[in-house]
């Protein structure tokens, strides 16, 4: 598993190296995600930008909380891009968040597998 993903060291630390609740974190994380996604697509069909740069910065967290540093990243450059007032390079940053959170599923699901066995 590509460990780029999720900085386990900086994650484990911030939960004091209880794997239950990392995991827990990581499904919370990708529940809201599925919502706040959705919602973001809404805004930027709408170029809602007060709206955009809200579910950014709301993901940026999220992703900051459980170690997603790519995904960090990637959610602050759309914040930037609608502080900037403007929707010109959206798509693009989307499809990376998009495939970011596919990696951060897998991660997930790898995680529960590895840590079940012991």
């Amino acid at each position: 598993m590509d460990e780029s993903v999720i900085d386990l060291p900086d994650a484990m630390e911030r939960v004091q190296d209880d794997k239950e609740l990392f995991l827990e974190l990581l499904q919370i994380f990708e529940d809201d995600f599925v919502k706040k996604r959705q919602a973001l697509a809404g805004a930027i069909s709408a170029g809602d930008i007060t709206k955009i740069k809200e579910l950014a910065h709301s993901i940026k967290g999220a992703s900051g909380n459980i170690s997603a540093k790519v995904m960090h990243a990637a959610c602050l450059q759309l914040e930037q891009l609608a502080k900037s007032n403007s929707t010109s390079g959206m798509p693009d940053v989307l499809k990376s968040i998009d495939a970011e959170f596919e990696k951060i599923k897998a991660y997930l699901v790898q995680k529960k597998k590895e840590w079940e066995r012991g």
